[in-house]
């Protein structure tokens, strides 16, 4: 035992000085690498005409938008949700864009067996399945103190992280015989702290280490995009409860349409980038998050501060809501 720790006494002192020694080795690497993955993105951007996609939580918002502008690409889709009277709607729309073929699915993703449902309708009616958005989600916005019934958190991350880990896990053997891509919905919210965001963003900061790690662990077989969207207008983010508490998020970022965010998401994905935050402006939050945490944590508190002093709507019920309106109130 003493010396494992004699071992980790030396490996203090001796990696932060490899650390800066290599360092200026690896900042040129890191820009060439970036400007050859630019290069090679902008002259092989996916064509997508004839790819089947299917997208979780397609019925409205974000994921109404990206069936549109997939639809508009020649994409064959599956929309999946809850409601399937919006889906029709959906999928109307985006036959009418040019999409050849529209297929619904009325499933809930926090089952296993909706999921799996969801995957094999696919791949019977299309032979193939090439791109799987896991759009699907729901909002919890509350200080976490004041929730008054901690039962209800677990759908949140049963919606939030096993909808797209369950759907994943059923997709991941079609996904390989296409080269296909994974495409999943977190937030900045699991990236940055958010007063009245805390359970909300745990559930996205899973997603993202979820997909990191199975990026590692599928290899170039799959390629795999994660979304950290700002705010976006929804009906997620127009509802007045959501307005009257996240104070935070509304006052540093402007809502983005989701016309726009769809479009850039769809562009960013084709040109293989990795990690996308939209809008892309929002990657300087992402970097003073890491280089500065204290002065996001002295800012957030003050925002916190400020919630619990002026009034406000209080979250006596709890309200869940997703991209098909509210889900469960308690």
């Amino acid at each position: 035992m003493l010396e494992m720790d004699l071992i980790h006494d030396l490996m203090d002192i001796f990696v932060p000085v490899l650390f800066f020694i290599t360092l200026p080795i690896l900042l040129p690497f890191l820009v060439i690498y970036k400007a050859l993955n630019f290069i090679s993105g902008f002259l092989l951007k996916e064509k997508l005409a004839g790819k089947v996609v299917l997208i979780t939580g397609a019925s409205s918002g974000i994921g109404e938008e990206l069936a549109y502008e997939y639809a508009r690409k020649g994409s064959c889709l599956v929309l999946v949700g809850r409601r399937e009277n919006l889906l029709r709607k959906v999928e109307e729309k985006s036959r009418q864009l040019g999409s050849p073929n529209v297929h619904v699915v009325r499933a809930d993703v926090s089952k296993p067996e909706d999921c799996k449902r969801s995957i094999r309708e696919t791949v019977d009616l299309f032979g193939r399945l090439d791109h799987l958005v896991n759009n699907a989600g729901i909002l919890y916005v509350s200080l976490f103190e004041e929730c008054n019934n901690l039962e209800t958190l677990t759908s949140l991350m049963d919606v939030n992280f096993w909808g797209s880990a369950y759907c994943t896990y059923f997709a991941i053997p079609h996904l390989r015989k296409t080269k296909g891509k994974i495409i999943v919905n977190a937030s900045c919210a699991g990236w940055t702290p958010i007063p009245t965001l805390s359970t909300y963003g745990a559930t996205k900061g899973a997603i993202i280490s979820f997909y990191e790690a199975l990026r590692a662990e599928i290899g170039s077989d799959i390629g795999i995009t994660i979304l950290t969207p700002g705010l976006v207008s929804s009906d997620m983010t127009t509802s007045e409860h959501f307005c009257a508490n996240v104070k935070a998020m509304a006052a540093c970022s402007p809502s983005e349409s989701r016309e726009r965010c769809a479009k850039a998401i769809v562009r960013r994905v084709c040109s293989g980038e990795r990690f996308v935050i939209e809008p892309a402006w929002m990657r300087w939050f992402f970097y003073l998050n890491l280089m500065f945490p204290q002065l996001i944590e002295w800012g957030n508190q003050l925002c916190a501060a400020l919630l619990t002093r002026e009034p406000r709507k209080t979250n006596k019920n709890v309200v869940f809501v997703n991209s098909n309106g509210p889900l469960k109130v308690d």
